[in-house]
């Protein structure tokens, strides 16, 4: 087994007490999802927890940084995942509150997208009456 398979499972492991772990090949590391929901990047054995504006200030009170890429044009873009702080690499109990942060983030996004049933036909509702009417 590789270096990078064993940090693959050691991650997995950290995080298993949030759900079903499994981890999928993509951006030249993995990717980590929890109970279908996407909520880690591993790049270059690093491991990017998932945070969106609500958890971002926890994670940057900790000294984490955010994964960020230079693209081809040479412009630097900077996603929603940011390093988990040293001493929760250690154990899963340690994990456990950036765990938690990054599945409520990965769920905002999720709902975000895809809102329930009543929430789709109450913007509908809401569209319908904006709407000139044509007679």
């Amino acid at each position: 087994m590789s270096s990078s398979a064993e940090f693959v499972a050691h991650c997995m492991d950290l995080l298993a007490a949030q759900g079903r772990p499994r981890a999928r090949r993509m951006f030249g590391g993995h990717g980590l999802y929890i109970d279908d929901l996407f909520v880690a990047l591993i790049i270059e054995e690093r491991l990017y927890l998932k945070a969106d504006e609500q958890a971002r200030p926890a994670f940057e009170q900790a000294g984490s940084e955010p994964f960020g890429y230079a693209t081809r044009n040479g412009r630097r873009t900077v996603l929603a995942y940011w390093s988990v702080p040293d001493d929760a690499m250690e154990s899963p109990a340690l994990m456990q509150p950036w765990a938690r942060l990054a599945m409520a983030s990965a769920l905002r996004a999720a709902n975000a997208k895809h809102p329930a049933p009543q929430a789709k036909a109450a913007a509908a509702r809401r569209q319908a009456r904006a709407s000139p009417r044509r007679g």
